[in-house]
């Protein structure tokens, strides 16, 4: 099963049938998610208290722009996570895991809708 991901960097202008939003909004998306994420996990760094090494541990299956694409795929959509997780190659709780930490961060960065 191809990545949608691989799918939309191979075909951008279809980009908006996959995710729901242009390539150039994803991009945008993407970057501001990024920074939001990197001051996250800066925060989080500051209040650790480390017993082991930084580094250590397992790394993350997937790219910062593979999870936010996940999210958007998921929301536009909404397969299952355990065919979430098929398509990007994880697990359906990781699947899940990323889709509910990339959507509270969606939440912070993106205006509410006025009705």
């Amino acid at each position: 099963m191809k990545n949608p991901l691989d799918y939309i960097q191979e075909y951008p202008h279809r980009t908006k049938q996959i995710l729901g939003i242009t390539n150039d909004q994803f991009r945008d998306l993407l970057a501001q998610a990024e920074k939001h994420h990197n001051e996250l996990q800066a925060e989080i760094e500051l209040k650790k208290i480390r017993i082991n090494q930084k580094g250590g541990g397992l790394r993350p299956k997937l790219k910062i722009t593979e999870e936010v694409c996940l999210c958007l795929f998921y929301l536009r959509q909404m397969p299952t996570f355990e065919v979430l997780g098929l398509q990007f190659g994880i697990s359906k709780t990781e699947a899940n895991d990323t889709f509910h930490y990339w959507l509270g961060i969606f939440r912070e960065i993106l205006p509410e809708e006025s009705s």
